[in-house]
């Protein structure tokens, strides 16, 4: 790959850069630093694991990382060297939720945005650490939005604090190991008082089981 850059003078962002293993970071670090002395030397070719290789100098290497997580790698002092750092601050949850809410056509974004927040900091701060769970951006705040406005768009009249309830009921509760139901659905019905959702649908897999029963010679009950 670094090959490939170094002869075209494209750019490269190698995303989520410390979860590769230290013996392959220092590897990679050792091609980096070659690329990177060529352009500093301003060179036309160089040498490039045994091979003569052409040089566009306007090759670059980014590189994302996310410090302090679980299975992530510290970075070698030789490949740190080679890197410029740039810290990056921490994004405004609530305000992403609030115009992702916005733009899915809910009225009252702000609120509901304020409530979604709230149960992903409570969740974090109080149901039992798990490998799967995950309360970032991507896989909290929004799913649940595009969520939510999917159940908007599919009854514009609904409440839309029942909507959000019923979404994050949809999408989190799954996940949750039995020992932390009790407690996320005690969160719940802290942050939406008096909200109590309609009897679900059974849909086309419900007729169907049902006309199953029939068939069988059976009764059903609602």
């Amino acid at each position: 790959m670094f090959s490939g850059l170094a002869q075209t003078g494209a750019w490269a962002c190698l995303d989520e850069f410390n979860r590769i293993e230290v013996e392959v970071l220092s590897v990679v670090a050792s091609q980096i630093a070659a690329v990177m002395q060529a352009v500093k030397e301003e060179r036309k070719v160089f040498n490039f694991l045994g091979q003569d290789i052409r040089l566009i100098p306007t090759c670059g290497i980014f590189v994302t990382m996310n410090p302090g997580y679980a299975g992530r790698s510290e970075l070698p002092d030789n490949l740190k060297a080679l890197l410029r750092p740039v810290s990056m601050m921490v994004p405004d949850f609530v305000l992403i939720a609030e115009i992702m809410m916005f733009s899915e056509g809910f009225g009252a974004a702000k609120a509901l945005a304020r409530k979604m927040a709230a149960i992903m900091e409570l969740s974090q701060q109080q149901l039992s650490k798990q490998d799967h769970y995950d309360y970032g951006l991507r896989s909290f705040v929004i799913p649940i939005a595009r969520a939510a406005g999917v159940l908007k768009r599919a009854d514009p009249e609904a409440p839309e604090e029942v909507i959000l309830y019923r979404t994050m009921l949809d999408l989190i509760r799954p996940k949750l190991v039995f020992l932390d139901l009790p407690l996320f659905m005690a969160l719940l019905s802290d942050l939406f008082p008096g909200v109590e959702l309609p009897p679900p649908e059974g849909g086309l897999l419900g007729a169907a089981v049902e006309a199953e029963l029939r068939d069988a010679g059976l009764q059903t009950s609602s």
